[in-house]
């Protein structure tokens, strides 16, 4: 077994030697929530023109990219949105994507993160297809509080409801991404906190990040991991742990007393960038290699290119993929400055899945 943070000698890496290893696949650009560091209400209204169905990526296209990627060294694909319970037949997709073996002949870890709005319905079709586990976005159990975040005032119950459906339907262990925006609902972390112990999932607080344009995001609205590290262990006393291997996002620690654990994603204030392995596909086919960014690579026009076919296909489409990420060099959270997270330009996050 490798150490942690090693790079095989045949890996494909970036120019920060950084490897290949997680794609993160947005199946659709629809959402059915408008939260307020997304897709705001009064960006993305009725009126707003999403992708049309002729664009975007079909199920068998989707699934000869993850093979492509998965030959380079991915080994963890992850669907996203939009809201990706909101594509058609999405089951279909997961057995597909589930059949997929690394080189060395492993299965993949397939996951998925979601609203939960639809999930008491799709966890028992979504398990029985093949999906691993579950990440869920709940941001407050206030349902006042949370209705002000997701721009729809969808009810906490039914988020509860879904995550339970996915436990029974073994999606599990059950994560839940916590977005902190301050004034918002920073008073709903220890709430949180405590439910998250004793519901059995991992809760994993999310600074509020500047993706896109759209959200309004200043400075002033992120709550540093370190704040709400020192809130939790206030009340709940808390022991680092070390990552469990390269490139985990999450910096984690668990309860001192009794079971559990809690996550912090601080992009914003501890960025990770030099150990980043992940990769994003957006609906219409674009390979983006950093969440911060505004520039993508047409995957869609290999896919469909008329004059390749085949295994002659998959090569230039696996070559156009390694040419992208061997040059790649990115590493936005290190160098964020007030006004880079406000003059460049930068993909929203809805488009490409967070």
């Amino acid at each position: 077994m490798e150490p942690l943070g090693a790079v095989s000698a045949t890996a494909l890496v970036d120019r920060l030697e950084r490897p290949l290893r997680d794609l993160r696949i947005s199946v659709t650009d629809r959402c059915n929530f408008r939260c307020t560091y997304c897709m705001p209400k009064e960006v993305f209204g009725a009126d707003y023109a999403f992708l049309p169905r002729s664009e975007v990526l079909t199920f068998e296209e989707i699934e000869r990219v993850a093979r492509v990627f998965v030959s380079l060294g991915v080994e963890k694909l992850r669907l996203t949105g939009g809201e990706p319970l909101v594509r058609r037949d999405l089951p279909a997709l997961v057995e597909m994507l589930a059949s997929i073996r690394r080189p060395d002949g492993q299965p993949l870890d397939l996951t998925l993160t979601t609203n939960a709005s639809a999930l008491r319905k799709m966890a028992g079709p979504l398990a029985a297809a093949g999906l691993g586990r579950v990440t869920v976005s709940l941001d407050s159990l206030d349902d006042a509080v949370f209705g002000a975040m997701n721009g729809v005032d969808f009810p906490v119950a039914k988020v509860l409801d879904g995550i339970a459906a996915a436990q029974a339907a073994g999606l599990g262990p059950v994560k839940i991404n916590m977005v902190v925006r301050r004034g918002i609902n920073e008073s709903s972390v220890l709430p949180m906190a405590r439910w998250a112990r004793t519901a059995g999932v991992t809760l994993r607080f999310i600074e509020y990040m500047d993706v896109g344009h759209t959200n309004g995001w200043r400075m002033d609205d992120v709550v540093p991991a370190d704040e709400l590290v020192a809130l939790v262990d206030a009340e709940m006393p808390l022991v680092a742990e070390p990552p469990r291997y390269r490139g985990e996002v999450a910096t984690r620690y668990r309860h001192a007393e009794g079971t559990g654990e809690i996550g912090l994603i601080a992009s914003v204030t501890k960025p990770f960038c030099g150990d980043c392995t992940r990769a994003r596909l957006s609906a219409e086919g674009r390979f983006y290699t950093c969440l911060f960014t505004g520039d993508g690579h047409d995957l869609r026009a290999v896919l469909r290119d008329p004059a390749a076919a085949g295994a002659l296909d998959d090569a230039v489409l696996r070559e156009a993929v390694a040419a992208v990420w061997r040059v790649r060099d990115d590493r936005y959270s290190e160098e964020r400055t007030e006004a880079t997270s406000t003059r460049l330009p930068r993909i929203e996050m809805f488009a490409m899945g967070g």
